[in-house]
């Protein structure tokens, strides 16, 4: 519930703290005296337009802070704080701040975090609902009156919202393989000719890189053969080097031994004699490990080839070929299994479609049940508030299966008829602002348990009425108000009697200067402000005795 609002410089306000409670709270005060300021000001934390003309004159900046308390944050205040990441501890307080700047523009705050203007306006709905003499949200919205309805059926929409999404689903599932298998049929002829020619090559994974490495080592020792060839012209042969060293060795054999260094000569040309045999060896193994079959190398870079022409035909890469045959057949597959997956498919689409047929029909008939009831309920409250020629209908109709959805088959309005014969029509068109406001008071009654807004503001919904039907007014608030938070703005004593709380909304000039101040009243202020109402400008004995007579009486 609202627990305190802080305006600063917004029009006639200089500076205003209030602190408000539970039960009923009523703001009184002569015409002019400032009263639509506070509901202007409220307004700003609500996400409603920041208009520079609310600044204060010659202030540079008006700003107004709310604050609010819940024993337990609504599901849908948490669920808005944390799309935008603001993290409220239990018991925290939720404050609300806005700024209007002079020159123009306007900041938000959320517990001192910046946010949007459009987060306030998706809290305003939970935090306080507002009803006034042009109402055009709120109760009068046809927008919100299934949902209010649904609440006061204590109807399941859940489980219609749950077996709609179950049936969607089904529904494109099934339009997903139908449309799968109509183009595979349709693609057919060409998925069997490309399979056939994947299937004819069978490519594998990492052949590619395999083919390229093999035909890249084939080349090689074509470039090498050449040089290979010449080299074994030059060691093949009787006067090849090798050939020439074995023959200086054996002559050298026969006369080494007539002298140390002949000997040691004999040993070096043994040696040299011995790694030009392992050359020669090497030589031999090299010309081996680099003979190439010509047809191998050709077969290579064929089959690279038309690797690579098959990709580009099919868009991908090389290795992705084993891919695109497994998904060409099974493409042909699903043709053949098509037929028992799509009655499958279908089986379940119905079987979904009749839960929830099942279910919105149920749904249609609490809603039908509870529609009789709700009118019941808001008849027998519209005599005492002097409408009672008036007539109120809950209109339930079925929906075309078009806009059938998570909500169920039907469409709810609040429907009236305020003279005998008359159509009934929607709220907002039919009700003046007195009658709206009186019609609105009569569903908040019948609905009352069925929760709502934190704070709830009536403005002037007395107007235009008194005595008897003023009395009812203010016993059906206070009723309303009971476990709860309401304010009213009122020019009625009859309901500004019935108030656990009176605050005094007054003007003073001071010079040039006109400020509004806003007073919370004693018992003897809120004598002195009733007997004000009843006698106007001035107070009589004898209103003051009708005031103790009123406050006596509630």
């Amino acid at each position: 519930m609202l627990t305190r609002l802080s305006i600063r410089n917004v029009v006639l306000i200089e500076a205003l703290d209030l602190d408000f409670g539970r039960g009923l709270g009523v703001l009184t005060g002569e015409t002019g005296a400032g009263k639509s300021i506070l509901l202007d000001a409220l307004g700003l934390v609500l996400g409603n337009r920041a208009e520079t003309m609310l600044v204060r004159g010659g202030e540079d900046r008006a700003s107004v802070t709310a604050s609010f308390e819940f024993a337990r944050l609504p599901d849908a205040v948490a669920e808005a704080l944390d799309d935008a990441e603001i993290a409220i501890e239990p018991g925290e307080p939720l404050i609300v701040r806005r700024q209007v700047r002079a020159d123009g523009g306007s900041k938000a705050f959320v517990n001192d975090q910046p946010v949007s203007v459009a987060l306030l306006r998706a809290l305003a709905p939970v935090l306080v609902e507002l009803h006034g003499q042009h109402d055009d949200r709120g109760l009068v919205n046809p927008r919100g009156h299934r949902a209010l309805l649904d609440r006061y059926a204590g109807a399941d929409t859940a489980g219609v919202a749950a077996a709609w999404d179950a049936w969607r689903g089904a529904e494109e599932r099934l339009e997903s393989a139908r449309a799968a298998i109509d183009q595979a049929r349709a693609d057919q002829d060409l998925l069997l000719a490309h399979l056939a020619e994947l299937t004819a090559l069978e490519p594998q994974a990492g052949e590619e890189a395999r083919l390229a490495e093999a035909r890249a080592a084939m080349q090689k020792g074509e470039r090498l053969s050449g040089d290979l060839e010449e080299l074994r012209h030059v060691w093949d042969g009787s006067d090849s080097p090798l050939a020439a060293l074995r023959v200086a060795a054996r002559r050298l054999d026969r006369i080494a031994p007539e002298h140390p260094l002949l000997a040691e000569a004999l040993a070096a040309l043994d040696r040299a004699v011995i790694e030009a045999s392992e050359a020669e060896a090497k030589l031999e193994a090299a010309a081996e490990a680099l003979v190439h079959d010509p047809a191998a190398l050709e077969a290579a870079e064929t089959r690279l080839f038309d690797l690579r022409a098959l990709a580009r035909k099919h868009r991908c890469e090389v290795d992705e070929l084993p891919e695109k045959m497994r998904a060409f057949r099974a493409a042909l597959d699903a043709i053949e299994g098509g037929e028992a997956e799509l009655d499958a498919l279908e089986a379940a689409a119905r079987e979904a479609g009749e839960l929830y047929r099942r279910r919105a029909g149920a749904l249609h008939e609490a809603r039908f049940a509870a529609a009789a009831k709700l009118d019941q309920a808001v008849a027998a409250e519209l005599a005492p508030l002097k409408l009672d020629a008036a007539r109120f209908r809950t209109a339930v109709g079925e929906l075309p299966e078009e806009r059938w959805g998570p909500h169920g088959l039907d469409s709810v309005e609040f429907l009236i008829a305020t003279n005998p014969g008359a159509d009934f029509a929607p709220l907002a068109k039919i009700a003046s602002g007195g009658e709206l406001s009186r019609f609105i008071l009569a569903l908040k009654v019948a609905l009352a348990e069925q929760g709502g807004a934190a704070t709830v503001i009536f403005d002037e919904i007395d107007r235009g009425v008194g005595g008897a039907v003023a009395s009812a007014i203010g016993e059906r608030l206070a009723r309303l108000a009971e476990g709860g938070q309401l304010l009213a703005v009122t020019h009625s004593p009859q309901v500004a009697a019935r108030g656990r709380v009176h605050y005094l909304i007054a003007k003073s000039s001071e010079g040039t200067v006109t400020k509004t101040s806003v007073l919370l009243l004693d018992e003897s202020g809120r004598q002195e402000e009733i007997a004000r109402m009843l006698s106007g400008a001035e107070v009589t004995p004898e209103a003051r005795a009708q005031a103790d007579r009123l406050l006596e009486g509630v």
